[in-house]
């Protein structure tokens, strides 16, 4: 087994290396943000969605769009606005009158990567059109069903502090994206360099970096990486205590929690897990990776009562004081 292992943090050290080019090519648009550059390649290597949420400003939609730019693959971005219709994202039927026949006209939902851009600003109806894609990658216009591409990834971006013209986002889509990434403000030599940057006229250009062949080849690489039982019982356990908190001695937490994660969790943390250790260069996966990818892939599963919000308690608390109490294998 041992020997396996090695093996394969042999071949993974090698085919993670485009990582670093990722990383250094994304760095001459987006300043800072590793967190954020980390989560997007994490969901981008585990295949799962990502949800981006700050407020105006700090380069969600710039750092999305420039990840699609370094992989050689269609990209197409959706404005969310109140008046959009899901069939402006998944296509619709339009009749040829030569033909005397209708026609599909597939929506933007065909690309690899879609950006969603202010998710929350559409209603409900326009957001559930995203859920069959996200969950089933597929899309249903009339009564045929179409495929999505292998490689497929929807990356939302919301804003917090708005209320007016906005609609919550269902706990059904919310539980679909893999991880959640919450964006703070850039230093202050951070900001100098934006500055710098994005003050003149022309922008700096960005390669393609990677195809999508070598893409998926990642992906599949990615899956084979190994994680022992006592990491999976350590994710387990991590997502029980969101649910039953008082058996992990966190009596004090549970007034706090109307509803705790769903096995989603669990299955996307191991995936997460695994897609963080190769972005990093290893064959398995360690207590680290989990708790690296554990606030992001919780952190829009729990459910608060009335009284954790009357008392401003947060979600980041109540997963604070999860991964201090349940023991690190």
């Amino acid at each position: 087994m041992d020997s396996d292992i090695a093996e394969l943090s042999k071949k993974i050290a090698q085919d993670s290396l485009f990582i670093q080019d990722l990383r250094r090519e994304m760095s001459n648009i987006v300043v800072g943000q590793e967190d954020l550059v980390n989560g997007l390649l994490t969901g981008l290597i585990g295949n799962g969605h990502v949800l981006v949420e700050g407020v105006p400003g700090l380069a969600k939609t710039l750092t999305v769009k420039t990840l699609a730019q370094v992989v050689a693959a269609s990209f197409q971005r959706i404005q969310f606005t109140p008046d959009l219709l899901p069939a402006d994202i998944i296509g619709t039927l339009v009749f040829n009158p030569k033909e005397s026949a209708f026609s599909v006209r597939k929506g933007p939902i065909f690309a690899n990567i879609v950006l969603a851009d202010e998710i929350n600003r559409a209603p409900a109806k326009v957001q559930s059109a995203l859920l069959e894609a996200m969950q089933e990658r597929q899309v249903t216009i009339s009564d045929s069903s179409f495929r999505l591409p292998e490689l497929f990834m929807v990356l939302a971006t919301e804003n917090p502090i708005e209320q007016e013209g906005t609609y919550p986002l269902p706990e059904a889509q919310v539980d679909r994206f893999m991880l959640k990434l919450n964006v703070t403000y850039p230093t202050k030599t951070e900001e100098l360099r934006i500055l710098e940057t994005m003050s003149r006229q022309e922008l700096p250009q960005v390669k393609k970096i990677i195809t999508i062949e070598q893409l998926l080849n990642a992906r599949k690489t990615a899956d084979k990486i190994y994680v022992d039982d006592k990491i999976k019982n350590y994710v387990l356990d991590l997502v029980t205590a969101t649910r039953e908190p008082e058996q992990h001695g966190l009596d004090k937490i549970k007034p706090w929690i109307h509803y705790g994660a769903s096995p989603r969790a669990t299955i996307f943390m191991i995936q997460a897990a695994k897609a963080y250790a190769f972005i990093n260069g290893r064959g398995y996966v360690t207590p680290e990776d989990i708790k690296a990818v554990g606030f992001d892939v919780m952190r829009h599963r729990i459910l608060l009562t009335y009284e954790a919000e009357a008392e401003n308690v947060t979600s980041e608390e109540i997963l604070k004081n999860i991964f201090e109490a349940v023991e690190v294998p």
